[in-house]
């Protein structure tokens, strides 16, 4: 039992890249869908508790300005939604503008991160 601990302290200890390789990981060696993998873990969890209140489970991450690097917003815009350039531009001079509506927490957090590292000031809803 402890090497499982030890197992799930280290993922939650993981940054954003590492995070994006294990998925990456994930599906090309072994065929799973880390958004998958997620919903089946958590499914276990949810039985056990019956009075607990429903939390949120989508998410829409929403880029708020572009900050002072724009160029490397709209790079990282095109990349995470599969935009064409002048589409992921167009998006971040909209701001305040939806990048992704209706995704996990865990995808929404590190797009969050991920954007925020690149400048952009981001907020989940």
């Amino acid at each position: 039992m402890a090497d499982l601990r030890k197992f799930a302290e280290d993922l939650v200890n993981l940054s954003v890249k590492e995070v994006n390789e294990l998925a990456k990981i994930l599906k090309e060696e072994y065929g799973i869908e880390p958004a998958a993998a997620v919903a089946v873990a958590a499914a276990p969890a949810a039985g056990g508790e019956a009075a607990a209140p429903a939390e949120k489970t989508q998410f829409d991450v929403i880029l708020k300005s572009a900050g002072g690097a724009k160029l490397q917003v709209v790079k990282l815009v095109k990349e995470l939604t599969g935009l064409g350039l002048k589409e992921a531009k167009d998006l971040v001079d909209a701001a305040p503008k939806a990048v992704k509506e209706g995704v996990s927490k865990e995808e929404a957090e590190s797009l969050k991160a991920q954007l925020e590292e690149a400048g952009a000031e981001v907020e989940l809803k």
